[in-house]
């Protein structure tokens, strides 16, 4: 019985650790995906990992989403129309590690008025480099994590 509840337990930490380390990454945050906000900078302040999600807001009638390689980023060249995200809200899981990049293919918004970013994802285990200082969405999924954790360890406590 006392077994049974301690797998019960362990398997629960699992499934909720992993639930709790996938973040959504809104992609300027309040401002959303738009002209003329610093995605550079946004990005460079996230840590993204394996499993996250990159979450487009913006209005479809004024913009979309294209998923590029490096040399398309450099020149703010577009794949054909047809492979462009453009609901306004568009969710991008992130499946395998390494460089993405990321641009608005509409009139210059990338060329001009910087619509477009890279980043690097990370394998879901790698240790995180340090966030900086500034980084609030790291320290609410830290604090989330260890409330959970927390939780379970009590209730393990209590049936064991």
């Amino acid at each position: 019985m006392a077994s049974s509840r301690i797998v019960f337990i362990a398997i629960s930490m699992v499934l909720l650790s992993s639930v709790a380390l996938a973040a959504d990454h809104i992609v300027g945050e309040d401002k959303g995906w738009t002209v003329d906000v610093n995605y550079t900078q946004w990005a460079q302040e996230m840590v993204f990992r394996v499993g996250d999600n990159l979450v487009f807001n913006y209005d479809p009638s004024r913009h979309n989403v294209f998923k590029v390689n490096g040399t398309l980023f450099q020149s703010c060249t577009f794949p054909p129309a047809n492979e462009a995200l453009s609901t306004g809200k568009d969710i991008i899981q992130l499946k395998t590690e390494g460089r993405k990049w990321y641009v608005c293919g509409i009139a210059d918004h990338c060329s001009a008025r910087q619509m477009k970013f890279v980043i690097t994802v990370l394998p879901e285990a790698a240790p995180a480099p340090s966030p900086p200082p500034s980084s609030v969405a790291h320290s609410v999924v830290s604090s989330v994590f260890g409330v959970v954790m927390a939780t379970m360890v009590a209730i393990g406590v209590i049936f064991a």
